[in-house]
């Protein structure tokens, strides 16, 4: 015999749930509804434009997106949660001023994050069913998500109170700026919301939208993912545009440069998860030798790594562009040419970008 929701004080779980979370290292707990009508308009508009790009992902779930009870028969709370992942030894201010250093986005440097936040949800999971077991409630369930199901894990985080959508469309906390993930927890518990939804604390500071190399972020809270590095670096598959190239500078994975300029990062808190820490000395590795990994050596280093999105030869168009760079500015164009030729052939994308690198080593 199952016991109903009205048989059990779920205000008694709260508590309970913020010690556990604690425990397993998340720094930050909200709850909230599911009703994210606020933001079908915005999401309807970001696609008519077209500013997903190649992830046709965005639009084939938008349903589900905007409705995320779809995905948990019963579901009508969602826990959301923060984990924070900022190494500062990693000198990431220091890393972009050499055209030589390989620039890979501080969120990529240690192990996957999709492995290590939802292994901290599976565990909560447990403790809270255990809980509910033990208080004669069978009914319980729940999906979790980290960046990984059709989502849309700011803005729920932002209706739990964890902080605002800032103008570069990232979740910032005025307690904790932007360098942290984001976990959830889609339940059928009568949760109720334990904080009110945070002021938006932008005001008019635009360092992240005049900062943006690629100007991806057109207006603010607008982002156009076909400008951005983050996605030319990691989710497109084909060429990077000739134009924009030479704005990507040394960032072969991803983009921090809107969140290292944000003022509320002065605020944000340091790491305390091993698995976070950076792996293969990626935090100071240069460009030509990560050009010279083979695909082998790829795979073997990038195991449990979030750049393996990227794939090998991706991989390797990155960095041509970067040593491309580099040339440009007159560093290492002996070198960098040799490199190049070394790796013609590879395929056609990647050959692709290597000529343009090699037309910056003779401009060098």
């Amino acid at each position: 015999m199952t016991t109903s929701n009205t048989d059990i004080d779920f205000d008694q779980l709260a508590p309970e749930l913020h010690a556990w979370a604690r425990d397993l290292g998340f720094s930050a707990v909200g709850v909230t509804d599911l009703d994210l009508g606020a933001h079908r308009d915005y999401l309807d508009e970001w696609l008519g434009k077209g500013r997903h790009g190649s992830m046709t992902y965005m639009a084939r779930h938008r349903d589900l997106r905007v409705r995320p009870q779809e995905m948990v028969p019963g579901a009508i709370s969602v826990i959301s949660l923060r984990l924070d992942y900022l190494e500062r030894a990693t000198a990431p201010d220091a890393c972009l001023e050499n055209p030589a250093r390989a620039y890979i986005s501080r969120y990529a440097l240690g192990r996957d994050y999709h492995k290590v936040v939802r292994g901290k949800l599976k565990r909560l999971v447990w403790q809270m069913d255990a809980w509910l077991k033990h208080r004669g409630f069978h009914d319980f369930t729940a999906r979790l998500a980290t960046d990984s199901a059709p989502v849309l894990e700011k803005a729920l985080a932002e209706k739990a109170g964890l902080g605002w959508i800032g103008k570069n469309t990232l979740l910032l906390s005025e307690s904790a700026g932007s360098w942290f993930f984001l976990g959830e927890i889609l339940t059928n518990l009568p949760l109720k919301p334990q904080q009110e939804q945070a002021a938006n604390r932008c005001g008019s500071c635009a360092a992240c939208i005049d900062i943006c190399p690629t100007d991806a972020l057109v207006a603010p809270y607008q982002l156009d993912a076909r400008r951005c590095i983050s996605y030319l670096t990691i989710e497109q598959r084909g060429a990077i545009a000739p134009e924009l190239r030479p704005l990507v500078g040394n960032r072969i994975f991803g983009c921090d440069d809107c969140q290292l300029v944000c003022p509320w990062n002065r605020y944000a808190h340091a790491n305390q998860e091993d698995d976070f820490k950076p792996r293969h000395g990626l935090d100071t590795a240069g460009l030509l030798e990560l050009f010279a990994w083979s695909q082998e050596t790829f795979l073997a280093k990038t195991q449990g790594s979030a750049i393996r999105r990227a794939g090998y030869h991706g991989w390797l168009r990155n960095l041509a562009v970067a040593l491309g760079n580099a040339a440009a500015k007159g560093k290492d164009g002996a070198r960098i040419s040799q490199a190049l030729h070394s790796r013609l052939g590879v395929s056609d994308l990647v050959d692709e970008h290597i000529h343009w690198a090699l037309q910056q080593v003779r401009k060098g």
